[in-house]
């Protein structure tokens, strides 16, 4: 398998970049093993501490009652073909909203077992990036050249907004442990909002070229991460910025805080790294398999479940202490 290009990522275009092969499940239900070698996955959520939802390519939902071990595939509305993007949960862990391309927005009440359509667009050019659950009524879908909806009605009825003056690609929503929001996207677009996105407000940023997230991990203390290696740590909400050395120029998708305070990033193939120090400093990390990676999930039993290119990966970081 070719490496993935540097240039033009963008996750509207991850099914050519990731280069997955298709879904063609027959089976009640799949080992890990087998989702692995067969699809390619772009968002999760785990709404119980044993129960997922996993989300990817050609409308594929699956979800697993025994934290990843085996998938059940999730039946979807007829004509639903879309790769989807984005998953997030409200906060009864039964209601949840999955966005994708072909400008679609599904809903599920029952934990993720049916879903329905909640939204569609006349232009199915449209594609959705990401959405957040902000509150059980209120949810935020963003998307490619600008494109921002909400509900504040659970998703009866949605609106489109304009934030931006211009049509960049809005890439990622992450919510810091205040509730503040937080809005990454291309051409050095970083927001912020403080009203849970009623307004919103440009983050002065130091690169002008695509970040894929912010990860918050304190109070004010936010890392975000890009294209060509760039990650960059504020302690002061993002008025000022240090960029964070690492040792390769490589895409960086995802990132995650464990509950030991360990902090993961992931994303372009053979890339992985850990800091141990509230992300002032990273090392590269080796891993069992060297696909790329869209999204990593932290398991109840503390595994990982690294989503991408090779479908769900299931496996266990050792990361050496760098304390005395």
């Amino acid at each position: 398998m070719p490496p993935l290009s540097l240039n033009g990522w963008s996750r509207i275009s991850l099914r050519a970049l990731f280069r997955g092969l298709l879904l063609s499940v027959l089976v009640l239900s799949i080992r890990a093993s087998e989702v692995t070698a067969r699809m390619l996955l772009l968002a999760g959520a785990q709404p119980t501490p044993t129960d997922l939802i996993v989300v990817g390519e050609r409308a594929t939902i699956l979800r697993s009652a025994d934290n990843a071990r085996t998938w059940q595939p999730v039946s979807l509305p007829a004509g639903v073909t879309a790769t989807l993007t984005g998953l997030s949960f409200g906060p009864d862990a039964t209601h949840a909203w999955a966005v994708g391309h072909d400008a679609i927005i599904l809903t599920t009440t029952d934990a993720g077992r049916t879903w329905q359509k909640s939204w569609q667009s006349d232009n199915l050019t449209e594609s959705f990036l990401d959405v957040l659950a902000v509150d059980a009524r209120h949810i935020i879908a963003i998307g490619a050249y600008g494109l921002y909806l909400e509900t504040t009605d659970g998703g009866i009825t949605w609106q489109r907004r304009k934030i931006l003056s211009d049509d960049l690609h809005l890439n990622r929503l992450t919510r810091g442990p205040t509730g503040t929001l937080y809005l990454a996207g291309e051409r050095g677009t970083l927001l912020r909002s403080k009203d849970t996105g009623a307004t919103w407000q440009p983050i002065e940023s130091p690169y002008d070229g695509s970040f894929y997230g912010i990860l918050p991990l304190a109070q004010n203390v936010l890392v975000a991460h890009g294209l060509r290696g760039r990650l960059y740590r504020t302690d002061d909400d993002g008025r000022t910025w240090r960029l964070i050395p690492i040792p390769d120029r490589v895409l960086l998708a995802t990132a995650l805080k464990l509950k030991n305070d360990t902090v993961l990033f992931a994303g372009q193939a053979r890339a992985f790294f850990a800091s141990q120090d509230q992300a002032r400093s990273v090392a590269a990390q080796p891993v069992a398999f060297t696909s790329a990676v869209a999204t990593l999930i932290e398991l109840a039993d503390g595994r990982l479940l690294a989503l991408g290119e090779a479908g769900a990966t299931v496996f266990t970081l050792t990361v050496p202490s760098i304390h005395p």
